[in-house]
């Protein structure tokens, strides 16, 4: 009871703290910014300040992500401070712009952007440009047109970049998983896959990607055919997997051979629609994913996930963190920087490099 008790007065003390007045908060802000650049200072360094917008903190792969980020940027040895501010976007565009519009009005020295919306790029772009800040997009990949912008333009040439994986590789590689399959997926043998897709967002270009490029690399590299019984639209969620694939199962019945999701969460989601109607995977029915969330290895091995692709966020946000500091030492930008997916199915699951 004692411990009990005393729990609850520390976290009672907690809320008295989180109660104080916004000014004191913004008080105790301003000497922390004011003691980082004491401190590097005296290490013969700066304070580099550090804005990073993420479309939604509620997303699995994103949450690594943003946690590595901020890991790494703390391991920096270059006598520079990175003060990294990390919001959420929360899938509201909107409310991303805003975010963007106070990181450029309070001086930021550089920002790494995952887009709530990839069609967004231009604007995020034109707004960097206009305050000569650096821009590092991530995750989400602008389109060629808006990545060429700016290439060859004097002052905004080599500053801004992408860093992530490049997204038809995890579409072929999910295509590769069912097409080295013993039966090719085929498991009615007529000659052809009959497949759902359930897909990220329509106009996320890694959606775009992973659609197209798992079933044209299935095609070339198993020699088969494919029919689309469905696809829709899942938003890398993984209640709207499950709804979407318990729907089809329903719907279609033993007539569906296998289930490609844009991601893992969605995957999650089919593969608790597949054991709720009754299937099993490996055996009448296959399912793969994409990122290689913790969970979905579990599910592999236990046998429920046909496979998954590793979305690698430890080398991405490495890179990312990297290139930022380029930026801001004033070094020139690659367009792109690329890390490679790496496949992952039962076969190599205890020796694939998480």
């Amino acid at each position: 009871m004692k411990k009990l008790l005393a729990t609850l007065a520390s976290g009672a003390m907690l809320l008295s703290l989180v109660g104080c007045s916004s000014a004191s908060t913004a008080a105790t802000a301003a000497a922390t910014e004011a003691a980082a650049a004491t401190a590097a200072a005296a290490a013969g360094g700066k304070t580099v300040k550090v804005g990073v917008s993420i479309y939604k903190f509620d997303d699995n792969f994103m949450t690594l992500y943003r946690t590595e980020l901020q890991k790494y940027f703390g391991e920096q040895t270059d006598g520079n401070t990175y003060q990294v501010d990390i919001q959420d976007g929360k899938g509201d565009q909107a409310e991303q712009t805003n975010q963007i519009d106070n990181f450029i009005q309070q001086g930021y020295d550089v920002l790494i952007i995952n887009l709530v919306q990839s069609t967004s790029a231009a604007t995020v772009m034109d707004k960097c440009k206009e305050a000569n800040i650096p821009c590092v997009f991530i995750n989400r990949q602008p389109s060629d047109d808006d990545m060429n912008k700016y290439k060859d333009d004097a002052t905004y040439g080599g500053k801004y970049t992408y860093v992530g994986a490049d997204a038809r590789q995890s579409g072929k590689f999910q295509g590769e998983i069912v097409a080295d399959l013993p039966n090719k997926g085929d498991l009615n043998g007529d000659g052809k896959l009959q497949y759902v897709m359930v897909q990220g967002d329509p106009e996320n270009v890694d959606a775009q990607y992973r659609t197209e490029f798992s079933i044209s690399q299935y095609k070339e590299k198993s020699g088969l055919d494919v029919e689309q019984l469905d696809m829709q639209r899942g938003d890398w969620d993984q209640a709207k997997g499950q709804e979407i694939v318990a729907n089809d199962l329903s719907q279609y019945g033993d007539k569906i051979e296998c289930v490609f999701c844009n991601n893992d969460a969605m995957a999650l989601g089919a593969a608790q629609a597949i054991e709720a109607a009754g299937r099993t995977v490996g055996k009448d029915i296959y399912l793969v994913g994409v990122d290689a969330l913790a969970d979905a290895i579990s599910l592999i091995k236990a046998g429920k996930m046909t496979g998954t692709v590793y979305n690698d966020h430890v080398s991405q946000s490495h890179k990312a963190a990297d290139a930022a500091i380029m930026a801001v030492n004033g070094e020139k930008l690659d367009q792109f920087y690329w890390v490679d997916y790496i496949k992952v199915t039962s076969d190599n699951i205890d020796t694939y490099n998480k």
